[in-house]
């Protein structure tokens, strides 16, 4: 029971810091076609996050960890200063794929534990697989 509140917790955390540096960097991107792209992401993971915080409850009581205010700040700061100079398309794709592939790593690691129930094992998957076709999209913008 408790590996499948840990991992509805790291996934719901992944999902909030995805949505958190889409919205800071959506505020830079210039190109249409690329803002669409990182809305539908946001969107992603907005759902992810909705389904999590529906499930919760089966498990536990209190509500799914959240992204913390450091967490946002030092999010925040660390795009601020990465894209001061060039807030290209290939460079905010790079600081996306660096957050994405940290979840497509927590993602699998809890995959492959194999100590979660099946409800939580489809959100986790739901969850990686989201992450790994954004992979795929981001790199087109590199």
């Amino acid at each position: 029971m408790k590996e499948n509140i840990n991992a509805l917790d790291e996934i719901h955390k992944g999902a909030c810091m995805g949505q958190d540096a889409l919205s800071f960097v959506l505020d830079k991107v210039e190109d249409e076609k690329f803002k669409e792209v990182l809305q539908k992401h946001f969107d992603n993971y907005d759902d992810i996050s909705k389904e999590i915080e529906e499930m919760y409850p089966k498990y536990d009581d209190g509500n799914p960890h959240d992204t913390s205010a450091m967490n946002k700040a030092m999010t925040w700061s660390g795009i601020e200063m990465k894209t001061m100079s060039d807030h290209s398309n290939s460079k905010l794709a790079e600081l996306l794929l660096q957050g994405v592939n940290m979840g497509i790593i927590e993602g699998r690691r809890i995959l492959n534990k194999k100590e979660i129930n099946e409800e939580v094992e489809s959100v986790v998957s739901k969850y990686v697989n989201m992450q790994e076709g954004m992979c795929e999209t981001l790199k087109s913008y590199l």
